[in-house]
């Protein structure tokens, strides 16, 4: 496919969310085609939706904790492997972002496919690898681990106004 040959191509855009409180991450263990996997609360940005609200929206749904968003950590971009079955080879574009817990809603349901919320140390979620979603899972922790957060005003969200 070529943008040049009139098509066009569109990656998964999605959001993360590190949370993090007393040294501990907020993950969730999903099933994803028969599989148990551990992710960030993360997801799909739905249309008109900013990729702040996409990141509370996502950790909501997901975790059932409304969280306060202190930084950007990073844009990533992924392809995943294509698979024997003719699955898989999606490209994605994921902004991660960093938070903090805020209030638990407990008796929330989570996001159909959610197992469950659960707060993992690093070294916890590293020893769990194999089951990691993708690879972006630790990429994003360690960068955050490592430091790197930007201002949440480097992510703009531009609205057209309404014509007259």
């Amino acid at each position: 496919m070529s943008y040049r040959e009139g098509r066009f191509w569109q990656p998964d855009v999605t959001v993360a969310t590190i949370v993090v409180e007393g040294g501990r991450l907020l993950m969730v263990e999903e099933t994803v085609g028969g599989q148990l996997v551990i992710n960030q609360p993360a997801g799909h940005l739905e249309p008109d939706e900013s990729l702040l609200d996409a990141a509370l929206r996502e950790t909501l749904e997901e975790t059932g904790w409304d969280v306060r968003l202190t930084a950007f950590v990073g844009a990533y971009q992924w392809k995943a492997p294509l698979q024997p079955d003719g699955s898989g080879g999606r490209h994605y574009l994921r902004f991660a972002f960093a938070a903090e817990p805020v209030r638990h809603h407990a008796d929330r349901a989570l996001d159909e496919g959610i197992v469950q919320a659960l707060w993992m140390t690093p070294a916890e979620l590293q020893a769990r690898a194999p089951q990691h979603r993708g690879p972006l899972v630790w990429q994003v922790v360690a960068d955050y681990l490592g430091g790197r957060r930007h201002s949440l005003d480097l992510v703009q969200h531009m609205v057209s106004p309404e014509p007259l």
